[in-house]
């Protein structure tokens, strides 16, 4: 065989990750801990197949580019922005705690130098991004307020580790005496990197990335992302002496602001998937479990600083900054873990010299019992929410968000409950407002219930379907309810709910499934909205009226699949009926669609004036003015320049209207 020791080691750091992302998956941790377990099986420490570590970490320099690559592309200054109020000085200030209680305990307790303390603080400060996003995911929380402020944090702790991998080699001074000369020239040299890229390379990628779409060779349009992706970031080292995983971040962050950033995202990803891969196995690798069952008492010191040191931080931030407690909460079991970032960090110290491998080890091993123990911190969460309330004066101290005026329900009579307030919802709002419909909102977000206290619009602030808010909505009077919320489980339990207070109440529900129409309907739903169905239908509507099939028979055909589609207990032919009286029409009758133009006789004369159908046997069907479609206009109806009539008839008789609309 071939002496391929590159290729040997690459298949067998996959191998060994595919077999340990399956096990962690089938008892239900985050694929990262197989990774990493997968690398100490192979590494150097443990009998059996070993890979070259030198060679694998080769290879992990391109995850590490890879995932900082991604960090940029997706990196958003809005969330930032939305969550400010406490992402900001929560992050800033629990970075700097974090970092204080590590380094305190490594130098103080195990004689670390300063210089390593510092770099095992900070690497225990920040939390992974892939594992807080999957564990909100799990649990239904990515998408609530207390989910965004979670990732709103997460983004201001990648903008401090960004920042830190651009100190991080004044630190290498320290044993020698802070080089004040040093970090001044590290600070320059990022700096014009930095002025270069979103000055130039910010006009000049999206630009190039437009011109390489236009050949339409995927080839070449991927060929660029990874030139560029790898081209800034050696050039960044090479040039400016700044991290390889700086170049990287930057590159993704300027490649965001181009049109084609998505495609760019989906292209990306296969390649930053398998070296993201190669990255943790090789941290794994790393691992010498030997060291760390000897020095047992560091490991699991550590670890509790970063599960329960880390969240306890979070929760004391609370007592300062304004919010929700279950926010604290959740952000508090979100960032009680650490991954990747802390990963690079830790090997930035080691290849400065700050860190030896032991010291690296004890990271990793922190890093791997708190990504396995993260899920079961979630977990949790409701019994430390009612363990926290049963004393009252520490919740009263943490849960201090914006005081809401109560709102008069009793007055309302006859109006619309809303449940959400979000894209659906607020358009809902809007239009039930302008048509002076009495209504009520529903929502747990604070933020949109002070939107709707500014806009006195009556509110109720709480979860309606994990609280007894609803019960005070005055369904008993009420005209109708609207739940819009995306999630099944929560409309579920909104519909049951209202359906037992009111049995008589029009309900309208969101469905994210077809199984979800059939659940809703028999919890009580009157009218149940499949957003998916819906836009298809549209589609359908619009392509059919579009290549002139009648307009009446298109809206029969799109009922009856609403009706079949909507009844998933139906099974009758009603859909099949109108497909097949659409074919007939087709073959019998033959729309189109003329232009008014300005100077035309007909425009100002009524319908009964024109008197079209007498002059020329052909029927006026519908009218299409500024994309508002009249169907089946009446005789009173006026022609304006600019109409498109829609008219039916045989070819002689369209061409005849054609002549006197002044259409040719």
């Amino acid at each position: 065989m071939h002496d391929l020791p590159l290729l040997l080691n690459i298949t067998l750091g996959l191998v060994a990750a595919f077999f340990g992302g399956v096990l962690a998956r089938r008892i239900g941790l985050p694929t990262i801990v197989g990774y990493l377990l997968a690398g100490i099986v192979i590494g150097p420490f443990t009998p059996g197949l070993t890979g070259d570590v030198e060679t694998i970490q080769q290879l992990a320099e391109l995850g590490i580019i890879f995932l900082m690559f991604g960090v940029g592309l997706h990196f958003s200054f809005k969330d930032l922005f939305r969550v400010r109020d406490i992402a900001i000085p929560g992050a800033l200030l629990q970075t700097l705690l974090a970092t204080l209680a590590g380094a305190t305990l490594s130098h103080f307790a195990w004689g670390w130098s300063i210089p390593a303390s510092l770099v095992l603080g900070l690497s225990i400060s920040v939390a992974s991004t892939v594992v807080l996003t999957r564990g909100l995911m799990d649990h239904n929380l990515l998408n609530t307020s207390h989910g965004q402020a979670a990732v709103g944090w997460l983004v201001m702790e990648d903008i401090l580790s960004v920042l830190i991998l651009v100190l991080m080699p004044a630190l290498a001074g320290g044993a020698g005496g802070f080089d004040g000369l040093g970090l001044l020239f590290t600070l320059l040299k990022a700096a014009a990197f930095g002025l270069i890229m979103f000055f130039v390379g910010a006009r000049a990628v999206p630009w190039l990335l437009d011109r390489i779409a236009h050949t339409r060779s995927r080839e070449l349009f991927i060929l660029a992302i990874l030139a560029i992706t790898l081209g800034v970031a050696v050039g960044a080292a090479g040039l400016f002496g700044v991290s390889l995983a700086l170049g990287a971040f930057v590159a993704g962050a300027i490649v965001s602001q181009s049109r084609l950033s998505l495609q760019v995202g989906a292209d990306i990803l296969p390649f930053r998937e398998a070296f993201s891969v190669l990255f943790f196995v090789s941290v794994g690798m790393l691992v010498n479990p030997i060291f760390l069952w000897t020095n047992l008492g560091q490991v699991l010191g550590l670890t509790l600083l970063v599960v329960f040191g880390k969240a306890v931080l979070t929760l004391l931030l609370g007592l300062a900054i304004p919010r929700r407690a279950r926010t604290f909460l959740v952000v508090a079991v979100g960032l009680s873990q650490i991954g990747e970032f802390s990963f690079i960090l830790g090997q930035g110290g080691l290849s400065l010299g700050l860190l030896n491998n032991e010291q690296y080890s004890l990271i990793l091993a922190a890093a791997l019992i708190s990504i396995t123990v993260n899920p079961l911190m979630y977990r949790l969460l409701p019994a430390l929410e009612s363990g926290l309330q049963r004393l009252p004066w520490v919740w009263n101290r943490l849960d201090r968000h914006h005081a809401l005026p109560p709102v008069d329900v009793k007055s309302l009579n006859h109006h619309v409950v809303i449940v959400g307030y979000g894209r659906i919802g607020r358009h809902l709002v809007d239009v039930l407002s302008s048509l002076e419909v009495p209504l009520l909102v529903i929502e747990a977000d604070p933020d949109r219930i002070q939107e709707l206290n500014a806009r006195q619009i009556a509110c109720l602030y709480g979860d309606a379907a994990n609280s007894e808010v609803i019960t005070h909505a005055g369904l008993n009077k009420a005209r109708a309810l609207v739940s819009t919320a995306p999630e099944e489980a929560t409309a579920a339990m909104v519909v049951a709910a209202a359906r037992d207070i009111n049995p008589a109440l029009p309900i309208v529900a969101r469905a994210a499934s077809l199984e979800g129409v059939d659940h809703l309907t028999k919890l009580g739903a009157n009218h149940i909205v499949h957003p998916e169905l819906e836009g298809g239908l549209e589609m359908v509507l619009h392509t059919l009226l579009q290549l002139g099939y009648p307009l009446r028979k298109v809206y029969d055909y799109v009922e009856s699949v609403r009706r079949d589609r909507y009844n998933v207990d139906l099974n009758s032919p009603d859909e099949y009926r109108s497909l097949r009286g659409l074919i007939r029409a087709a073959d019998n009758v033959e729309i189109y669609w003329l232009d008014l133009a300005e100077g035309s006789p007909l425009v100002g004369q009524s319908l009964r004036q024109a008197d079209l159908r007498a002059r020329t046997g052909a029927s006026v069907v519908a009218i299409l003015r500024e994309d508002q479609l009249i169907s089946n206009p009446k005789s009173h109806s006026l022609f304006q320049a600019g109409d498109r009539i829609g008219v039916i008839g045989e070819p002689d008789q369209i061409e005849l209207v054609g002549r006197i609309l002044g259409s040719g």
